[in-house]
């Protein structure tokens, strides 16, 4: 590359870092992860070492952050907050070590290590020990007067306790909020239709940079103090670790996670430890920072234009990368909703090279507008799932074809050719294919010999795991194909055991068309819905049989769930497996279903509460009392009806009885029968 080219590609890069500032800094709307931002500066750095010629007074390598917003007043800082000089990798924080070492000459050095917190950097000035100003960081030399807004954080001391207060004394910290209140602000601003954070770093620098304190207060900010700036009429400790604690002892909130460590390998050690605690927080962190610890070493070392030479800020592998998506697959789920995938151009992200991103739902790749072939920026958080977070605009984007899930798959689940359905007023998109999907097939055989459906004792996650692994089900049908010899082959499954699962799934045959009706999994279709379609058809095939408005017949069945029943029963699949269960013994006892469906059931309408310990167990009673047309409830209030009581009933029995409510036992449910 030419001078002239190096010269140009510096004005661009500057051009560039500058115009990602202002969205960072000023705007809190940054367009590009902090690791693409690194590998600007890291460029335009390099050329400017290589060629200082290059340098000019307002490159960004020359100052720390961004122009303060003309939306508050301007604050001069008494000490520029600079910033930190960053490592990347093993190597380059060894160096860092080897200069502290060889500056000072000593044979090994002791640092302070503390959290890099992913916040906003503030100034808290306290006169006379009460808080008179605090101001963001802006440029380093200039910042923004926030002090309204941080008089609402409740973490900031408005007075300072202990002993030996300065007279006048700066504190710099860094604000930032906790994931499980990110988590809350977030539900809190969809339940009003209002738009989302995407992290909360930029939801705690949008609340601090609000004009309204009132909205500052309504966020749950709080902060991390790490270091001082002017201080003036006061004794100071001599170290970094010792300042902490004397901060701390003056009532302002540091990190816990602050220790000291000695040379490259204990601050090494303290890296790896703090990765492997990061995502157990409850905040977020990109790195740590190693200070070299007494004052005298850093007054020694000095600074460059825009960072001590005392510190380094060690970064944790990025979390955020851009690169292409390439392509969008659809995975199906155990419960059979249609999942979108991105396939990515291979990309590092968190230390793992990531290849695949969820898109979560056809909602999310709507509100973000993805399309095959844009330029992406991915996350991945721990050991979360890789997202896809936003789209960057390569000026092709408006140019390419919108994502359409359900079009994608022809309608059809990709796995076993059921219908794909989305109903309306929900994201998600699922199969049909219920029991005879293979995606589905360990929740459907769960969910088929779970306690409430057939009962079968002992056919638990891990024997379905080695089932459906060794493909000897397929189906719940399969279940009574098994044999004690087969079984007594799995995995910590002896040949009692083997035998005993046997003789369970053999009494399971005998059951009830409610207990089958909640056994096939049909989608919204619980105990209540499955126990009103018995009573109400009295036997299988026609539910198999029954159109919408006949089923809209049955109480508590609307249209949306009769579509749902309708769907599962269209899938020649399903009826395979019902015509498969039956050929191997599965039998109920068909009810009366005209003599249910005309009488008046005596507590149709009635809502009823149980409390107590009764003859049968609640299960049974329950069922008992809505084949009778109860709703049955968990919670005495004035709507109860009737509070039916066993012995040693507590406070539901007390409540009923304040609120009038008819108290009535087992001797009266066995008179409705």
């Amino acid at each position: 590359m030419s001078r002239g080219d190096e010269a140009a590609r510096a004005k661009r890069l500057r051009e560039r870092i500058e115009y990602h500032n202002h969205r960072y800094y000023v705007l809190d709307d940054p367009e590009i992860p902090d690791a693409e931002y690194d590998r600007l500066m890291r460029e335009l750095e390099a050329l400017e070492a290589a060629d200082p010629s290059l340098i000019v007074p307002d490159s960004p390598t020359q100052r720390v952050g961004a122009a303060p917003s003309a939306a508050f007043d301007e604050v001069r800082h008494a000490l520029p907050m600079l910033s930190l000089a960053n490592a990347f990798d093993e190597q380059e924080l060894r160096d860092f070590d080897r200069r502290a070492r060889e500056r000072l000459e000593r044979d090994e050095v002791i640092y302070t290590a503390e959290t890099k917190l992913d916040g906003l950097a503030v100034s808290l000035r306290y006169e006379g020990g009460a808080l008179a100003r605090a101001a963001t960081r802006g440029d380093g030399a200039r910042g923004e007067d926030v002090t309204a807004n941080v008089r609402t954080i409740r973490a900031v001391p408005l007075r300072l306790g202990g002993d030996g207060v300065p007279r006048v004394l700066e504190v710099r910290a860094e604000v930032y909020m906790s994931l499980d209140g990110f988590e809350r602000l977030n539900a809190r601003q969809r339940a009003r239709g209002e738009k989302v954070f995407a992290n909360p770093r930029n939801a705690a620098a949008g609340g601090l940079r609000q004009l309204d304190p009132r909205v500052t207060a309504s966020r749950p900010l709080t902060l991390f103090c790490y270091g001082l700036g002017l201080v003036e009429g006061g004794e100071v400790p001599g170290t970094q670790y010792e300042r902490l604690a004397w901060l701390a002892s003056l009532g302002l909130r540091v990190s816990p996670e602050a220790k000291r460590v000695t040379g490259a390998d204990g601050c090494l050690a303290y890296y790896r430890d703090l990765a492997a605690r990061r995502d157990r927080l409850g905040y977020e962190i990109d790195g740590c920072v190693f200070k070299v610890d007494d004052v005298i070493g850093q007054e020694r070392l000095g600074q460059v234009s825009r960072a001590p030479r005392w510190a380094v800020a060690y970064k944790f592998p990025a979390q955020e990368q851009v690169t292409r998506l390439v392509d969008i697959d659809v995975q199906v789920g155990r419960t059979g909703t249609l999942t979108p995938v991105a396939r990515l151009e291979p990309v590092r992200v968190g230390g793992v090279t990531v290849t695949n991103a969820t898109l979560h739902n056809q909602d999310e790749i709507d509100r973000k507008d993805v399309r095959v072939g844009d330029r992406v920026v991915v996350r991945r958080a721990g050991d979360v799932i890789p997202e896809v977070v936003r789209v960057l605009d390569d000026g092709d984007h408006a140019a390419r074809e919108r994502f359409d899930l359900l079009a994608k798959v022809g309608g059809r689940c990709p796995v076993c050719g059921s219908r794909a359905e989305r109903a309306e007023g929900e994201s998600a998109v699922r199969c049909s294919g219920g029991l005879y999907c293979g995606a589905q097939r360990r929740q459907a055989l769960w969910h088929f010999a779970s306690r409430r459906a057939m009962d079968i004792e002992g056919l638990g996650e891990k024997v379905i795991d080695q089932l459906v692994e060794r493909d000897l089900v397929k189906s719940p049908a399969d279940l009574y194909t098994l044999e004690a010899g087969t079984l007594a082959g799995l995995e910590r499954m002896a040949e009692k055991s083997a035998a005993n699962l046997v003789a369970a799934i053999a009494r399971s045959r005998d059951t009830t068309l409610a207990r089958l009706v909640y056994a096939l999994g049909i989608r919204d279709v619980g105990e209540a819905t499955a126990l009103a379609l018995a009573t109400w058809f009295g036997d299988l095939d026609p539910i198999i049989e029954a159109d919408t408005d006949a089923l809209m017949q049955v109480p508590d069945v609307g249209p949306v769930v009769a579509e749902h029943i309708q769907a599962f029963f269209r899938e020649p699949h399903n009826r395979d497996v019902i015509a498969a269960l039956r050929a191997h013994g599965v039998t109920w006892e068909p009810m009366d279903a005209a003599r249910d469906a005309q009488r008046e059931r005596p507590l149709d309408g009635k809502t009823v509460v149980i409390t107590g310990t009764l003859s049968a167990p609640r299960d049974e009673v329950k069922a008992r009392l809505q084949a009778l047309g109860a709703k049955v409830t968990g919670s005495v209030s004035k709507k109860t009806d009737f509070v039916l009581a066993g012995e040693e009933a507590g406070s539901k029995l007390a409540k009923a009885e304040s609120l009038g409510v008819a108290v009535v036992d087992e001797a009266w449910l066995d008179g409705l029968e």
